[in-house]
């Protein structure tokens, strides 16, 4: 089983560090920055030196209720933090998702490792909307309203820069990241369908592979903690998050991959500036399901088509469902196909 051709395959799941549109995920109003599942199978494997484009097309159908629906109602009526809100209602969001991440693989060694820089740009679909029944007390006023809110749209999201070292000893592949967002995206706070998540962030860890060339096993771990800046259109400013993506895969052959992925995701300070009756709002949630990849190897273009779908459960303050990633990649050929080009 060629080491090289392998190897470039990973670049597919590393491309893309996503901010998170719509209502799919965690913190102010069900949206934070990072999204589970983007980083799992081979992440920590170096990959093949030069210029890589990753395409993905991401779909996610989430819902929820209680704080989830609450908090972003508050958030889109404006209603003043202090206010008692019982609501009555779920909330759900769609999203369809276009992503494109063109990056850099250095060949040139930087602290023992290999280095690789990238920077995704999303843009598509959302939609959203709140059925059920508010009420709102100010004591020693009280209103109630019933009804439906919805939004949907076309757009494009925020900047996401990623950058990666990754070194390799035999099985063993070890990598340390760092990416973040640069919020200017379509977002306005009151509206329920958005593209950008309206504040900056900054977003570290670290990540393990266990990869055996003869069998075709591998496993991987990645985890690391999200900072949230405050977001100036609602004064509210998310608290610290801690993600953990993993995947464990089998290489049938040389260019088909069976596996499962999965993710654990867990807020672990409170937000600030959240409405009184949210408390702490500590969101979590965890996800599993199955993946599969193809290689299809040239004489200077490699491609990498993966699937993979996830099903959530566990699910606390956060909306929750399933989504499913089409991922589309392009990395320059290993080195043994190029040398065999150039022998002919």
């Amino acid at each position: 089983m060629p080491r090289k051709q392998i190897l470039s395959a990973s670049i597919a799941t590393v491309v893309v560090s996503l901010a998170a549109p719509g209502l799919a995920r965690a913190d102010e109003g069900g949206v934070g920055f990072w999204l589970p599942g983007q980083l799992g199978t081979l992440a920590a494997v170096p990959q093949t030196p030069g210029w890589n484009l990753g395409i993905i097309d991401y779909y996610t159908s989430v819902s929820a209720g209680g704080n989830v629906a609450a908090a972003r109602q508050v958030t889109i009526n404006r209603l003043p933090p202090n206010v008692l809100v019982n609501l009555n209602a779920n909330i759900r969001a769609n999203d369809d998702l276009g992503v494109l991440s063109p990056g850099y693989v250095f060949a040139t060694p930087v602290l023992g490792g290999q280095l690789s820089v990238s920077m995704a740009a999303l843009g598509g679909w959302s939609s959203a909307d709140i059925r059920g029944e508010l009420t709102v007390a100010a004591p020693p006023f009280t209103a109630t309203r019933q009804g439906q809110t919805s939004d949907s749209r076309y757009g494009i999201g925020d900047l996401v820069p990623f950058a990666a070292l990754r070194w390799n000893s035999g099985v063993n592949n070890w990598m340390t990241f760092l990416d973040g967002d640069i919020p200017v995206g379509m977002y306005d706070s009151s509206r329920l369908a958005n593209f950008g998540i309206g504040h900056g962030t900054v977003d570290g860890g670290g990540g393990y592979t266990y990869f055996d060339l003869q069998t075709g096993h591998e496993f991987s771990l990645v985890s690391g903690v999200t900072y949230n800046l405050s977001n100036m259109s609602t004064g509210y400013r998310n608290g610290w998050d801690w993600h953990l993506d993993w995947g464990a895969s089998q290489f049938l052959s040389k260019t088909v991959q069976v596996g499962v992925v999965g993710y654990v995701y867990a807020q672990f300070t409170a937000d600030q500036g959240a409405a009184k009756f949210l408390g702490a709002n500590l969101s979590r949630v965890a996800g599993v399901g199955p993946q599969l990849g193809f290689i299809f190897p040239s004489k200077t273009v490699q491609t990498y088509l993966s699937f993979k779908a996830f099903r959530e459960f566990a699910a606390d303050n956060r909306a929750s469902g399933w989504n499913a990633w089409v991922v589309l990649s392009f990395s320059p050929a290993p080195p043994e196909i190029s040398a065999a080009k150039e022998a002919r």
